[in-house]
């Protein structure tokens, strides 16, 4: 009776401990607790990764950050099971984007809407992924993690929906030396350097033990693999006990060799012509307003164009800001449908007759298209080189930004697009050429807007003979300091990549001249009206990165890819191999 009482003792105290285990989460810690650390983790990452790109806080942003930003993020992501993962990834995401991105909603609040639930999907589902290479790789999840982290930035930046900002290697932007590697890999290998401290570091503070063990050059549980490196009679052989801090010592490695390599691969462009250029900025969002406005705006453009003409060296080359000139020249030119904006066409063309030196001007380029029984009006964001008043060339800008300039589901999603069409959204077509103009002795090319974010835009234009890139720029309706630099951040980018000089004619700024080291030698001040004529060399060779492109995120996809299949076949064996619980083998 006393043997029974005791069992049954036993069972009912096993019952309640397997209750309050239930209760606990996967970091052992009661479940409102848990979760309430995971928010804050999640929440105090998000403001790290506002805060590590420029903000209003810090305008150039915290470059510093950017090397430890993830680190709440992949503990959480360690802390947590699948189903609490997707939560805090679109948790994450939503907050993140919200914070670093706030003045998208400045544009249209549905745009910023719209951005902020799409980067809830992406996260959530990149959470889940992240999580479940721990179950793969439980001894080295965090090489595997930094590798899907990089493929994931590179994929976000693809497709309709690419959206280059927030790119991990952009918070390194003014520290001149990590970024001149971009001439060889792109901004992917400055991504890779910065996010991998964040992802081992997260690997030492949630597995303490492994942490020690690393630390310490021990060797891990000795698997069927390990086995190979250790010695007759157990003892752990030099390479086993190196193993596990092979990925930091390589890491270290290639943080030393990019670092020297940024000291000794900028270059002096003294040998190379230099070519005087004006950029224009006139502090104004020339969507705003009708036919008198556009007008008022013209002639501020003229004023700041001739103040910049009369200095000394006289520009080579004076360049206007995107869609700085509204109304659409060449169709106005050829309906004269509206008297006042066909005489503003030919006021300006009249401007541009009297100068012997060239522009390159933003506008809006419509062209009809007849066809049989209907015609339609095909509207291009374009970048016009005029000289002496006579149209030399023109290009088309072919990456738009999704939803604000372009969606092309009209068909499939019918409420989103009629949605945007409410909000006054203005769409346009695709170009298709990555023109190449030509003016007085030198070639150029004119990203526009959004398109500098993209290092295979840039590398189009220098592969078809660009010697230097000219970005013409509206971020005015933004109304936001953090929105400009954010945008030059990417800049300065396209030109250590490609080893071109780049500059940027803005509406409200950032104007400035970009060596092709990386360097601004000169900015115009934001939200002025003013002209700024910098001399910037050019160059004609071509970097690896010109080349070979975007070959480093790819290699990590490929790696990413071979390592989940590796990783989920080594599983299922070991799923298919286990042995079967005999019945009656357990007792009690």
């Amino acid at each position: 009776m006393l043997t029974l009482c005791i069992k049954n003792a036993k069972i009912k105290q096993g019952s309640n401990l397997k209750l309050k285990n239930k209760a606990r989460t996967k970091s052992g810690l009661p479940f409102p607790v848990s979760f309430l650390i995971n928010l804050g983790l999640i929440l105090l990452g998000a403001v790290l990764f506002a805060l590590s790109f420029p903000n209003p806080l810090f305008k150039n942003g915290l470059a510093a950050l950017g090397w430890v930003v993830y680190i709440p993020v992949f503990i959480v992501i360690r802390r947590t099971k699948a189903g609490e993962c997707v939560f805090f990834g679109a948790l994450y995401g939503f907050s993140s984007y919200s914070l670093f991105n706030y003045w998208l909603s400045a544009f249209d609040p549905l745009a910023g809407l719209l951005l902020n639930a799409l980067y809830l999907c992406y996260y959530a589902v990149l959470f889940s992924l992240l999580r479940f290479t721990i179950t793969l790789f439980p001894r080295s999840y965090y090489i595997v993690q930094w590798i899907l982290w990089i493929c994931f930035e590179y994929i976000r930046t693809l497709g309709f929906l690419g959206y280059s900002y927030g790119i991990s290697g952009y918070s390194q932007w003014n520290i001149i030396p990590v970024i001149q590697i971009a001439d060889i890999f792109g901004v992917w290998g400055v991504s890779a350097l910065v996010v991998f401290p964040s992802v081992f570091l997260a690997f030492l503070l949630g597995n303490r033990k492994a942490a020690a063990g690393v630390l310490r050059g021990e060797p891990p549980q000795r698997g069927a693999a390990e086995k190979l490196c250790f010695k007759a009679g157990g003892e752990a052989s030099p390479l086993m006990v190196l193993r596990p801090l092979c990925p930091l010592i390589i890491w270290l490695a290639a943080l030393a060799a990019s670092l020297g390599y940024g000291f000794v691969s900028r270059a002096e462009y003294t040998d190379k012509r230099m070519v005087n250029i004006a950029l224009v900025q006139h502090n104004v969002d020339p969507w705003i307003g009708g036919i008198e406005q556009y007008q008022e705006n013209f002639y501020i453009l003229k004023r700041l164009s001739e103040e910049a003409l009369a200095q000394r060296p006289k520009p080579e080359l004076v360049v206007w800001p995107e869609t700085a000139f509204v109304p659409m020249i060449a169709w106005n030119l050829y309906y004269k449908k509206d008297a006042e904006t066909y005489n503003l066409v030919r006021e300006l063309l009249d401007f541009f007759k009297e100068q012997d030196t060239p522009f390159v001007i933003g506008n809006d380029d419509g062209q009809w298209i007849e066809t049989i029984g209907e015609s339609s009006l095909i509207d291009y964001n374009a970048a016009i080189l005029f000289e002496r008043g006579e149209m030399a060339g023109i290009y088309h800008k072919q990456h738009l930004v999704p939803f604000s300039e372009y969606f092309p589901y009209e068909k499939e999603l019918p409420f989103i697009y009629d949605a945007l069409v409410k909000a006054d959204v203005h769409f346009w077509s695709k170009g298709t050429t990555p023109t190449v103009f030509s003016t007085q002795g030198f070639s150029f090319s004119t990203p526009i807007c959004f398109e500098d974010g993209f290092g295979d835009i840039s590398r189009d234009f220098t592969r078809n003979g660009a010697e230097c890139l000219v970005n013409m720029s509206n971020d005015a309706w933004a109304h936001s300091l953090s929105a400009q630099m954010q945008h030059l951040a990417m800049s300065v980018f396209r030109a250590v990549e490609n080893r071109r000089s780049v500059l940027r004619s803005t509406t409200s700024g950032q104007s400035c001249g970009i060596d092709p080291n990386g360097r601004i030698l000169a900015m115009a001040e934001p939200f002025t009206e003013t002209s700024l004529t910098v001399a910037l060399p050019l160059n004609d060779t071509e970097s690896f990165y010109t080349i070979h492109g975007d070959f480093l995120p790819r290699i990590f996809l490929i790696s990413g890819l071979v390592m989940l299949i590796c990783g989920l076949g080594v599983k299922g064996i070991r799923v298919l191999t286990r042995k079967p619980l005999i019945k009656g083998s357990r007792v009690g």
